[in-house]
């Protein structure tokens, strides 16, 4: 086979204000003609910056600062503005992470996608606006005439997603980066868009280099594997070979991170009489005549943990804020530790805040960006400061003790307390966050995609700890989330959302291994992994 991408003992600094920090360090790996490599790694490893030292599109402040990139053997590292723009996009042709800022928001789709045609083509309006309309058939529109002229925001994220591909393919290159292209996306949604590319790879020999921490997605759809860590290409070869017998210790870890080996919830004993903490009947909530939740029921035992599952849109988070008093029910009954809360006005719901708390899915947009970690974890302590004592003063960091100690439980220092969360990782953020919901020592914790930003080793530390949680502060648990490898991993129970309905719950392992519903069904044949479960090292 010949190589049609070899990358030779790249490096690329990036210029900061003490000087040069060391991004990639030295990595090197070729790709043929039809294969994809997955470079897999936490954030920061180097990986997107790797991609993009292939594209040509690394910041102002990078630069590639030893080794080589050959396309078809000629380099391409050094070449002028010029040849850079002609090699992009007819070539070489970029899937982005996030389509909610590669997309033009005033801009129609149709028109998008027809610049890459505008630009490396020398096909006339009419030929373009034709190709266009064929490339959203292509990526799985339907009434393509119709997407052609809508905008960003009249399409879901997965529609949005298939854009980004159909432009990336429209000049029809011979390799693709995919940066993180199904990030963030519904699991049924994240199979279509990479039954897509593996389509079109199928069908055009084109090559990719899929830019991912997500393992289950690398070990099913890739034929080369290189992870990254620091900077450095630890460990490459076969995807087979790299996940039945990996030989660096980083990849090992990486392997024993993966969400269905952690087995912390359903290997605790039931307790002896359980009581029920929460109980849901009937529960329904419209907005404006949408139906958001309809006729939805359950019971959650006291120590256990519910998962509420389903895609975007299914209604899961509108009945977490339900249950966490954020917004109100349209009918029903939902009883919290034998309270009924329907009907009550946000005064009387008050007292409950104490006895159930919720952990939001992006730590840091939940925080005020004025505040220090003291600050964000004291805030529920200060909302309930009695009137007499108000206004509570910062000075005297009164709640100081309370809040060391939910940073301890969350397994961060108490010196914590002074650092602000923008210097803090992803994980530490989401443990802040913990921290915060267990200041007031609740009984309740609604978690509502908690670990879904995270890397797949932070996602590991993340669940060990609310394990350990539960168990030692007899936690309540209802685990809102769409990745269905984490949720058999931590649920006792499980109930799974479609269209604002539960249509299947029971007990975890039963409804995994032996599904009644169809949309069960449709969802666990979606869950990326497979590969990876076959080796030993993943879900059994």
């Amino acid at each position: 086979m010949s190589e049609l991408l070899t990358v030779d003992n790249l490096s690329v600094d990036y210029r900061v204000e003490h000087g040069l920090a060391r991004a990639v360090d030295g990595a090197s790996f070729e790709v043929g003609s039809g294969q994809v490599l997955a470079l897999v790694g936490e954030s920061g490893s180097g990986k997107t910056t790797t991609g993009h030292a292939i594209l040509g599109l690394l910041a102002d402040n990078a630069v590639v600062a030893g080794g080589s990139i050959r396309y078809r053997g000629e380099p391409i590292h050094d070449l002028p503005a010029r040849k850079l723009r002609e090699l992009q996009g007819t070539s070489i042709s970029l899937i982005p992470q996030d389509p909610t800022v590669s997309l033009d928001p005033v801009r129609r789709i149709g028109h998008q996608i027809e610049d890459v045609l505008r630009l490396h083509t020398d096909l006339d309006a009419p030929q373009r606006r034709a190709k266009v309309l064929a490339l959203l058939e292509l990526v799985g529109f339907t009434d393509v005439e119709q997407r052609y002229r809508q905008y960003p925001h009249e399409l879901s994220g997965g529609m949005r997603q298939r854009v980004l591909v159909a432009a990336a393919v429209a000049a029809e290159p011979d390799l693709i980066i995919a940066d993180e292209p199904t990030s963030g996306l519904d699991v049924t949604v994240q199979a279509q868009v990479l039954d897509l590319i593996d389509d079109l790879r199928a069908r055009t020999g084109t090559a990719v280099v899929l830019i991912t921490h997500d393992l289950g997605v690398a070990s099913d759809r890739a034929d080369l594997i290189g992870v990254m860590r620091r900077g450095e290409l630890v460990e490459l070869g076969p995807a087979r070979e790299v996940l039945d017998n990996p030989q660096h210790p980083y990849t090992q870890q990486l392997l024993a991170s993966v969400p269905s080996r952690l087995e912390f919830a359903r290997e605790r004993p039931a307790p002896a009489d359980p009581e029920p903490v929460i109980e849901v009947r009937n529960l329904r909530k419209e907005y404006d005549g949408f139906v958001a939740v309809d006729d939805v029921s359950f019971t959650v035992e006291a120590g256990r943990t519910l998962a509420i599952v389903g895609e975007s849109g299914s209604g899961k988070s509108t009945t977490a804020r339900v249950l966490t008093g954020l917004t109100a029910a349209t009918a029903g009954s939902v009883q919290l530790l034998g309270k009924e809360i329907t009907g009550l006005s946000r005064r009387d719901f008050r007292p409950l805040r104490r006895d159930i708390q919720i952990v939001f899915q992006n730590p840091y947009s939940s925080f005020d960006p004025r505040f220090d970690v003291y600050d964000v974890v004291a805030e529920p302590l200060l909302s309930f400061t009695p009137a007499k004592h108000w206004p509570p003063r910062r000075s005297r960091r009164t709640h100081e003790e309370r809040v060391v100690q939910a940073l301890e439980a969350a397994a961060l220092p108490g010196d914590f307390v002074d650092r602000h969360p923008r210097e803090l990782s992803g994980g530490q953020r989401q443990r802040v966050a913990i921290a915060r919901a267990l200041v007031l020592e609740p009984r309740i914790v609604v978690l509502d995609e908690p670990i879904s930003a995270l890397d797949v080793s932070v996602q590991a530390q993340i669940l060990e700890l609310l394990g350990d949680l539960q168990e030692r502060l007899a936690l309540t648990y209802v685990f809102i989330s769409h990745d269905l490898a984490v949720v058999r991993a931590v649920s006792d129970q499980v109930a799974v959302m479609h269209r604002g309905r539960i249509v299947e719950q029971g007990d975890a392992e039963q409804v995994f291994t032996a599904p009644t519903a169809d949309y069960t069904v449709q969802l666990l044949s979606a869950v990326a992994g497979k590969t990876l479960a076959a080796t030993g090292k993943g879900a059994s």
